[in-house]
């Protein structure tokens, strides 16, 4: 059978080498604010001031900062989307269908780390929280592998729950309150893939 195809977040048109770079760019800096200082230190001003650029060029390219934080988690997501359509096994083609559905969640934990606050912000807006790209994207890659699998039953609300555990605010409360590490919730989300599946 062949697996359903998945859309591509965020596209958009093909922009010019230069304005790319300085899109990355801006990007990268917005990475790595909230890295060394979580998502409260991601400003324009400060954006513009890691990069090099001034507050103009930043509001020229996302027009507002909830525009930079939804361009950062779209960055993001894209990332991980190369991943797990094209990259390598586990988490990308060729290997067993329950593999890559248990790497998808890895992959989704570790993305935390590094992005889970733009992940809660974005989760916190009701626009985007069950309806936004990422999500549906997210939804429709669990249901092609859970079939892929040969899982039966209402597969789109068996991904729903799957993807519950995976949620930025659980998963920052779990780490941040609770004193769970990554680790563990890395092999609670196999285990619970495993026996969901029954493989």
């Amino acid at each position: 059978m062949t697996p359903t195809p998945l859309p591509r977040i965020g596209m958009q048109p093909v922009e010019r080498g230069d304005a790319a770079r300085n899109r990355a760019l801006l990007l990268d800096a917005a990475a790595t604010l909230v890295a060394e200082r979580g998502v409260d230190a991601l400003t324009m001003d400060a954006v513009a001031c890691r990069a090099g650029v001034g507050k103009g060029t930043v509001f020229r390219r996302f027009g507002s900062r909830s525009g930079l934080m939804q361009a950062l988690l779209d960055h993001t997501e894209r990332e991980l989307q190369q991943q797990f359509m094209f990259g390598p096994p586990p988490l990308g083609p060729g290997a067993p269908p329950i593999d890559r559905l248990v790497a998808f969640g890895r992959a989704r934990i570790a993305m935390m780390e590094v992005q889970g606050d733009v992940l809660r912000a974005a989760e916190n807006a009701p626009e985007f929280r069950f309806g936004g790209p990422a999500r549906s994207l997210g939804i429709m890659h669990v249901i092609s592998l859970l079939r892929e699998a040969g899982v039966d039953g209402d597969l789109e609300l068996l991904a729903s729950a799957l993807l519950a555990p995976l949620e930025a605010s659980l998963v920052l409360h779990q780490v941040r309150d609770l004193g769970m590490t990554p680790a563990r919730l890395t092999e609670g989300w196999e285990h619970l893939v495993r026996r969901v599946t029954r493989c």
